[in-house]
């Protein structure tokens, strides 16, 4: 039977916009005694870890597991070891990792249906009954303090054991650490244990500061190499166990540029990659739904185009490869059933939802145009098709702004590389689809030009300017993810490769005059599946490099 001090309490919500909560400077030993404070002074709870203290005996680790019933193989706060040095000069260094409480949070930004929220006490809570499980709150994190449990299928995270916090007690980790090297407490209050600790000893740091999230998680004699990810070399194995999932396959130039030679990871925790092919395939699909969209208005004026194929074909495409991005998306999600909370709670700030309103709009927009079409009012189909070229092109690129959100995946920042790359690989992708019905050189012409912009851009984003380190990991990592699972195919060169190729060649097929429905059809489908093998490799590449 577990002792009272680690008993889960009921628990007591803050109701939006209620006060904060404030520490008195007098309190029993153990617990913290609350007051009320006005809002334009809010808290902001946060910690300082002392690991000039900390023994790295995984304490803090067993009674968060115990206190918040965590499932088996997740954790909300644990400790990592880092060996630095030549034998016979080793140091084992220990950090203990854990949600940042972060003051702009870009967990709460993300979440579309505002399961996560920053109270106001500074506390960033989930509400895991709200949860649809997109997993977009754990791309977003650059500290992969987020974990999906999988019986629940929702997501689960640190909350500073608020449950502990709202009845006066300390976070459980806190109170069971023997060496008082976890210290919590209100970083706006100057009388606060942790406020007067930063003050008196100099050096606190905090993981990841480029990322501008501003956590609240302080650490004191921590080395660097604990603290920046990436940098101490992966080993095949950890102190006392394998791990439960292999090491990224940094290659061995790139991980001696990448990594420090005098530092190893012995003990950390493993992170799943949660974005698998549903959504490299959603990337596709999309792509090809918008591009047939953004070529309509120019159909008409193609002498190959006729009766169907230039009065219903691209509209008839783009709707079909929408309604299978739709049925992707929702697949994707580990709470299905609850997809239309996203429509009925939204997050505003957060691009999944405004992804959603921009495929709502693209989506009818379209169905209006083959809806005037039918009923003979073609001139106001005409119009509405180049009105569709906004809500094409958006519905195209939307999704650069929805990774840019996603702060813990570096190389999806390239927002200048990769919005422009989405527009090239939809006009590719939606050219691709028509050229079957629509054999028109020019058109052919312009897909050969679009799969080599789009082959130069991926070259970019392997190759080119990278500011943070997690990003150039990312980068290097491109070329080793496999075309399928069991390969030394590279998903990268063989899918930029194929669509390459399937452009130049229903190219070729329709300037010799040699093309025949079959072959153009052909094409579409080798250059599809070429995006889907690059897509797959820079979704998955990207998340890859670790982040704790």
């Amino acid at each position: 039977m577990r002792i009272d001090l680690f008993r889960r309490k009921s628990r007591l919500e803050f109701p939006r916009g209620s006060p904060g909560l404030e520490q008195r400077e007098v309190a029993p030993p153990g617990r913290l005694a609350m007051v009320r404070r006005p809002l334009r002074d809010r808290m902001q709870y946060g910690f300082v870890l002392d690991q000039r203290r900390c023994i790295g005996c995984h304490a803090c680790t067993v009674a968060c597991k115990s206190e918040n019933e965590v499932p088996l193989g997740d954790f909300r706060t644990w400790v990592k070891y880092t060996e630095v040095g030549s034998f016979p000069q080793v140091r084992r260094h220990f950090a203990v990792l854990r949600c940042n409480q972060c003051t702009d949070a870009p967990c709460v930004t993300i979440c579309p249906v505002t399961a996560l929220d920053k109270r106001p006490d500074g506390i960033v809570d989930l509400a895991k009954d709200i949860c649809i499980g997109c997993k977009a709150c754990m791309q977003a994190c650059p500290y992969d303090a987020l974990y999906l449990n999988e019986e629940s299928g929702g997501a689960e995270k640190c909350h500073f054991c608020a449950h502990r916090v709202e009845q006066g007690l300390k976070p459980a980790c806190e109170v069971v650490c023997p060496e008082t090297a976890i210290i919590s407490g209100d970083l706006h209050d100057p009388q606060s244990p942790v406020s007067k600790l930063l003050a008196e000893v100099p050096g606190a740091v905090v993981r990841r500061p480029e990322q501008g999230t501003g956590p609240n998680v302080f650490y004191l004699g921590s080395h660097p190499a604990s603290l920046e990810p990436g940098t101490a070399r992966e080993e095949d194995m950890y102190l006392w166990s394998d791990r439960r999932l292999p090491k990224p396959p940094l290659p061995e130039s790139d991980e001696a540029r990448l990594t420090r030679p005098d530092a190893r990871v012995a003990l950390d925790v493993d992170h799943k990659v949660h974005w698998g092919w549903k959504v490299a395939a959603y990337l596709v699909t999309k792509g090809i739904a918008a591009g047939a969209a953004l070529w309509a208005p120019f159909v008409a004026f193609m002498p190959s185009a006729q009766g169907f194929a230039r009065d219903y074909l691209p509209e008839l495409l783009a709707l079909l490869f929408l309604g299978l991005t739709n049925l992707l998306l929702v697949a994707d999600l580990k709470r299905p059933k609850q997809f239309l909370s996203i429509l009925l709670r939204p997050n505003t700030r957060s691009w999944l939802v405004k992804g959603a309103w921009v495929l709502m709009a693209f989506g009818g927009l379209t169905s209006a145009i083959m809806v005037a079409r039918f009923f003979g009012f073609d001139g106001l189909a005409d119009g509405l098709r180049w009105t569709n070229l906004i809500a094409g092109s958006m519905a195209a690129a939307y999704t650069a702004f929805l990774f840019a959100q996603c702060e813990g995946r570096d190389l999806w920042q390239h927002t200048g590389v990769l919005l422009p790359h989405l527009l090239i690989q939809a006009l590719g992708m939606g050219g691709a689809a028509l050229l079957p019905f629509v054999p028109d050189s020019k058109l052919a012409i312009a897909v050969a030009v679009l799969a080599l912009l789009h082959h130069g851009l991926g070259l970019l984003e392997r190759f080119g300017h990278h500011e943070t380190h997690n990003a150039k990991m990312a980068a290097a990592l491109l070329p080793t993810v496999p075309a399928w699972p069991g390969t030394r195919w590279s998903a990268f060169h063989l899918g930029m490769a194929t669509t390459t190729i399937a452009g130049l060649l229903g190219m070729l097929l329709l300037v010799t005059a040699t093309a025949q429905p079959v072959a153009l059809a052909l094409c579409a489908v080798l250059a599809w599946v070429g995006l889907f093998l690059y897509e797959r490799a820079y979704v998955r590449a990207a998340q890859l490099p670790p982040l704790s």
